[in-house]
């Protein structure tokens, strides 16, 4: 297949795009490469894809990977419109993985117009090009995070979506509302995976185990917020892949024959793990031991997140299998030689 990634020089995005060009699809990677974090980290995952810094630098330029041949990369953002439009008319993908967007829940009580941009301006313009483009399937991520102040758990999809916790989830929330309005209208198949908390190699320097993993090795105290009364729903970011390209590979034939053009999945480990214990995990890889600093719950978050993940586990046989020791020794790892420690 032809496919679009979008936010390829992002955490998962790169991932799915390596493991897409690996299987010998073709693939053009889009990504803006702001500076929400460290911009050395996302030239690193394009150097990764074969695509050099020089290169991915220079806006609207096409790079050709010189480890994979069929994939490129070019440097846009998605609020541009008109370069957008001539992408999708020159490359007349098949199918769309949308990936990019402005992440993290607390960066959106900063700079909220940078999440309006981005997760709404920016998704608006996909969804217009897959549906002027016959595009047969839109994959794209949502988020764990729209199910905001809801307390019952394990999450379903069926639940109640309606009291974000931040403008990040209700952008998210937004996107999935936007994708049932183009299905229901135009007839585009899409598919709207929530993502639970993914970790992992050449994950972001704003999530957890990074800030953690940074803070106990540069000997500075972590911060464990809501007195360490948290819990997550830590998936790997290789069974996170796992379950993305087997929905981009559906041809969606009984969707379609029995009308099922917009679907959302709980994507997740579906095993909640206590902050203390996630904590834990990464004392054990480093063998130190963190100073903790225990604080109050910060502005938009919550207590605890726990996917069920039955309907993926059904109709794609999904099933998320590394253990949070395992993925935090494999991050740890990572960590230690991507900055040479």
């Amino acid at each position: 297949m032809k496919i679009l990634v979008t936010g390829a020089a992002g955490f998962i995005g790169f991932h799915v795009a390596k493991i897409l060009s690996e299987e010998g699809h073709r693939v053009i990677g889009l990504d803006n490469v702001n500076d929400y974090y460290d911009v050395n980290l996302k030239y690193g995952r394009l150097e990764k894809l074969g695509v050099s810094r020089t290169n991915a630098e220079q806006y609207g330029l096409t790079t050709t990977s010189s480890l994979f041949p069929d994939l490129s990369f070019i440097r846009i953002s998605l609020e541009d419109r008109v370069q957008l439009e001539c992408i999708f008319e020159k490359e007349k993908f098949d199918v769309v993985c949308h990936l990019a967007a402005q992440a993290g829940v607390r960066y959106s009580l900063e700079n909220p117009h940078a999440y309006i941009q981005s997760n709404i301006e920016g998704f608006m313009n996909i969804l217009e090009c897959c549906r002027y483009h016959q595009i047969s399937h839109l994959v794209y991520a949502s988020s764990s995070s729209v199910y905001g102040l809801n307390k019952k758990i394990p999450f379903e999809s069926s639940d109640r979506t309606d009291r974000p916790a931040s403008l990040y989830a209700a952008t998210k929330k937004s996107n999935e509302l936007m994708a049932h309005t183009y299905s229901h209208l135009f007839g585009l198949p899409s598919t709207g995976l929530r993502f639970f908390t993914v970790y992992g190699p050449w994950g972001r320097p704003d999530m957890a185990l990074f800030i953690f993993t940074k803070a106990i090795l540069s000997g500075k105290p972590i911060e464990v917020f809501n007195l360490g009364e948290m819990a997550r729903d830590f998936t790997y970011i290789d069974d996170i892949c796992e379950g993305v390209i087997k929905i981009l590979k559906d041809p969606l034939q009984k969707r379609k024959e029995n009308g099922e053009l917009y679907k959302i999945y709980n994507i997740g480990n579906s095993r909640p793990v206590k902050l203390m214990d996630f904590i834990q995990a990464i004392e054990r890889a480093l063998e130190m031991e963190a100073s903790k600093e225990l604080m109050p719950m910060q502005p938009g978050d919550v207590q605890a997140t726990w996917a069920n993940v039955d309907h993926l586990i059904r109709d794609y046989g999904y099933q998320p299998h590394t253990p949070i020791q395992v993925g935090v020794q494999r991050f740890i790892e990572w960590y230690k030689s991507y900055y040479r420690i």
